[in-house]
């Protein structure tokens, strides 16, 4: 095993460093990993070079309470009747569970806290007497600031930190244009992600090599994990499929996916068949890395059947893309829009436009896909990746609202939400962003509809109550004759809504507003 770029590479120096190994004969040492979003024993760049480099490690995760806040504050604002629920803190506990397990079968344990990481990773460190904090990098511009100020807590007690890259191929300035200026197109950033590429950046950490560094858990310090009642969440409805947890779901998932890749670029885009590969959540909490789905995805992509596998790969690069347009464009993540041109649009507001919100969040805008897209979305905590776009296209170009209310309403409820893709996804299918959907193209619903779901499968999962119609009707039931209507059992306005708006005339407005 090579000691892969991976490793070392920073574009945070300020804040960021690496650890180095220790000469022979140096001085007992002992260090302390902070696991934020990498919940696994394996292929962990902070846990490998922390058990190579020092003679005692210790392990640590912490509910952060300024994340879980919002979160609490939200369910609370939507869910004024029922205790607060978020899949993610179930779907965090249940990793955490597994890592523990793992980490205590090779003499070590995992230290869970809840509150502030301001308030308790510094003292923690300064009661195991850790000579250095190691974690592996985080690219949003609150967690950045948070590292900054644990880091200068830890500094001025004479402390080390140290962070690796760990949850992308290629981070910050790692790839760049011939000026070396950051890439804003995805094809040519793909082009030099490829060409860049190497076996050792794909290589496994080898943490198993290493447990023997692993550090028992203090007695005085082995406080059980906090419940989810006591986090100040109550369990959120089990949806109908739902995606195993922690590392072992992870790759039973991964090893399903693989009997299947070869048909991912004929079938992702089709909600009612089982094409995507359901990793997303995992890989956005970390019970399996990034090096361990690229390094599938590439090797069979060099083979005859590998289309699959390398429409596949490009979906990893676009993560990675996305992340190093954040790292170049922090501004995104207070609201603004990557392409300046737009800046001045102007959203639809007042009575109508909340109507229309509400209708879209509630899966009530009389188009049966987007429907049952936002049912899928609220029900299961997963959104497919085509439905995604429909229904961001739906809510900005359709609707004309601001494509900033569907960013945070997908960032209250996908499982695998992460800041860098959604508001990607957001600003690409509202114009405004990166490489984007020209701003005069449209999605229409119901073309869209016919095409990948023609059968109206997925369709009638979310809603039943369209069960009976015909294929030809079931994307477009204001159009049914009232025959077929009658026959099916659906009466417009009472069983479905009509359509709240008529796509023809909407895509008009939108043109309007984009200057045309």
């Amino acid at each position: 095993m090579s000691e892969h770029a991976g490793s070392t590479a920073t574009t945070l120096p300020e804040v960021n460093a690496n650890a180095r190994s220790r000469e022979p004969g140096a001085p007992s040492s002992s260090a302390l990993v902070w696991f934020r979003r990498d919940l696994r024993s394996t292929d962990h760049a902070a846990l490998y070079h922390a058990l190579r480099d020092y003679e005692r490690v210790w392990c640590v995760f912490v509910f952060d309470t300024s994340i879980l806040q919002p979160l609490l504050d939200d369910a609370r604002e939507t869910q004024p009747d029922t205790p607060p629920q978020d899949r993610r803190v179930e779907f965090i506990l249940s990793a955490l569970a597994e890592l523990d397990e793992a980490l205590r079968a090779n003499g070590g344990g995992l230290l869970v806290r809840h509150g502030d990481p301001l308030a308790l990773i510094a003292p923690l460190s300064a009661e195991l007497d850790v000579t250095a904090v190691l974690a592996n990098h985080d690219y949003e511009p609150a967690a950045l600031a948070r590292d900054a100020a644990v880091a200068a807590q830890l500094h001025a007690a004479g402390r080390q930190w140290h962070t690796f890259k760990d949850q992308v191929i290629f981070e910050g300035d790692e790839i760049l244009t011939a000026a070396q200026t950051p890439f804003s197109v995805f094809m040519p950033y793909r082009r030099s992600w490829m060409k860049r590429l190497t076996p050792a950046d794909l290589a496994p950490y080898p943490v198993e090599a290493h447990w023997a560094h692993l550090a028992a858990v203090p007695a005085a310090l082995d406080w059980a994990p906090p419940t989810l009642a006591q986090l100040g969440f109550g369990p959120a409805p089990s949806p109908e499929r739902q995606v195993p947890g922690g590392m072992r779901g992870a790759q039973q998932l991964l090893d399903d996916f693989m009997t299947r890749i070869g048909r991912y670029a004929e079938q992702r885009d089709f909600p009612g068949v089982k094409g995507p590969s359901y990793l997303s959540v995992h890989l956005r909490f970390g019970t399996i890395s990034i090096r361990t789905l690229a390094r599938a995805a590439y090797a069979d992509a060099l083979q005859p059947h590998g289309r699959g596998s390398a429409t596949w790969l490009s979906e990893l690069i676009w993560r990675d893309f996305f992340f190093m347009i954040l790292a170049h464009h922090p501004r995104l993540a207070e609201g603004e829009v990557f392409n300046r041109k737009f800046k001045a649009l102007c959203w639809d507001d007042g009575p109508q436009a909340q109507a229309h919100w509400q209708a879209w969040c509630a899966g009530l805008t009389g188009y049966p896909l987007i429907d049952a897209a936002m049912r899928q979305l609220n029900q299961t905590g997963y959104m497919h990746n085509r439905l995604r776009m429909l229904s961001a296209s739906f809510l900005v170009k359709d609707l004309g609202l601001d494509w900033r209310w569907g960013e945070r309403y997908f960032a209250a409820r996908l499982n695998d939400f992460d800041f860098a893709a959604n508001n990607g996804g957001w600003q690409w299918a509202a114009s405004t962003g990166c490489d984007a959907q020209p701003w005069f193209r449209m999605f229409n619903p119901v073309k869209q509809s016919e095409t990948f779901d023609p059968e109206g499968r997925f369709i009638t999962r979310y809603l039943p109550q369209l069960a009976s119609l015909p294929p030809k009707w079931i994307h477009k039931p204001w159009l049914a004759p009232a025959d077929v209507l009658a026959e099916a059992g659906v009466v417009l306005g009472q069983d479905y809504p009509w359509p709240i708006v008529d796509h023809a005339e909407a895509r008009l407005l939108t043109l309007a507003r984009f200057g045309v």
